[in-house]
């Protein structure tokens, strides 16, 4: 009986200890629907590395025994939508002499997915993976957020930065200095490229209107992204997620040339023009030169299904990774994935030291 004992309270320590390494991995299953009543302990969360010192995590580590937890489908997804880390020799050996050229969403790929968007901090290594890669290979940061908001967090002016989902773009602030002996082509006039500006009066009405009309919905909050509008819901009552819904649209009927989509429990609002974070690749492309060369070869990840526009542009090409951050089996352009951004940092890593060996 004492033996039974002694083993049932070491089982529930591990199991406390292994839960609490898999919170501070980031981590997130599909059966975890509880909201948290503040983000305190995810700002202490995220302010560890995603990957603990204490561990030598592989790949094998991070996904065999944790894609069963997360969804029982994931493996058989993972047959056509294999592991760019298990992929990453693979993926290298189709570079040959191209040149790779590097696009990374932030929310959800860089960080973690919280419940308080003003929280969504990037780890300290996940800042240094980033900025090696950039010391290497073009690098831009395409992001839903404003763009200087998502710099704000990224805290690197090495990079390239496209806010707004690719409504405003800006090249790096310092000269890059990659290591591939080629010159890049950019404006260089430190003027922003925005092909929505014209919007903005409309975007600052649409803005107080819709912070009066949801100021009484628990838990909704509204994030200007200078020329896009973000509803958050993550921690609005599924009761109210209708009432939100149809005051959002009820606003918007008033402006035509504006639209709403939906990503990870937000509502986002935009100009209904031909601009995307598809569009935004193009652009990155055609600025940095390389628009019709075929010696090169964009890598994009993403987790949002505003980075599908993005993916659908790299495949068109016939040239690229498309990559997608999910633990959930969904459908997708990306042709690899990613588990979540503790895989991310794993993979940027692989690929700066890849760089540096080659």
């Amino acid at each position: 009986m004492k033996h039974m004992l002694f083993l049932l309270v070491t089982f529930k320590i591990i199991k406390k200890k292994l839960t609490k390494l898999r919170d501070r991995m980031g981590f997130q299953t599909i059966s975890n629907t509880k909201k948290s009543k503040d983000d305190s302990n995810n700002t202490h969360e995220q302010q560890h590395s995603l990957i603990p010192r204490a561990f030598n995590l592989t790949h094998h580590t991070l996904t065999t025994n944790n894609t069963k937890f997360i969804h029982s489908g994931y493996d058989s997804w993972l047959v056509t939508h294999p592991s760019a880390l298990s992929s990453f020799d693979k993926l290298m050996k189709g570079v040959n002499e191209k040149r790779i050229v590097v696009f990374l969403d932030y929310d959800g790929t860089l960080s973690p997915i919280v419940n308080n968007p003003d929280r969504a901090f990037m780890s300290d290594e996940m800042r240094a993976a980033v900025s090696e890669v950039a010391t290497y290979f073009p690098t831009a940061i395409v992001s839903g957020r404003g763009r200087e908001k998502v710099k704000d967090f990224v805290k690197l002016n090495n990079l390239y930065y496209a806010g707004s989902h690719g409504m405003d773009i800006m090249a790096p602030s310092v000269a890059t200095n990659q290591c591939d002996n080629t010159t890049l082509h950019t404006n260089g006039n430190g003027v922003p490229f925005q092909p929505a500006k014209k919007f903005l009066p409309a975007i600052q009405e649409i803005l107080k209107r819709l912070e009066n009309v949801i100021k009484d919905i628990e838990g909704a909050s509204i994030e200007d992204n200078q020329f896009c509008i973000s509803v958050h819901f993550r921690q609005v009552h599924e009761k109210d997620y209708n009432v939100l819904e149809e005051k959002v649209k009820s606003v918007l009927a008033k402006y035509p040339l504006f639209c709403m989509t939906e990503g990870k429990k937000v509502m986002e609002i935009r100009p209904s023009i031909k601009w995307n974070k598809g569009n935004a690749i193009e652009y990155f492309l055609d600025t940095l030169g390389l628009s019709n060369s075929k010696n090169f070869l964009p890598l994009y990840i993403g987790d949002d299904k505003t980075d599908e526009d993005a993916f659908k542009v790299i495949r068109s090409r016939g040239q690229g990774y498309p990559i997608i951050v999910s633990s959930t089996p969904r459908e997708t352009c990306a042709l690899y994935s990613l588990l979540d951004p503790s895989e991310v940092l794993i993979f940027l890593s692989r690929l700066a030291k890849w760089r540096k060996r080659s």
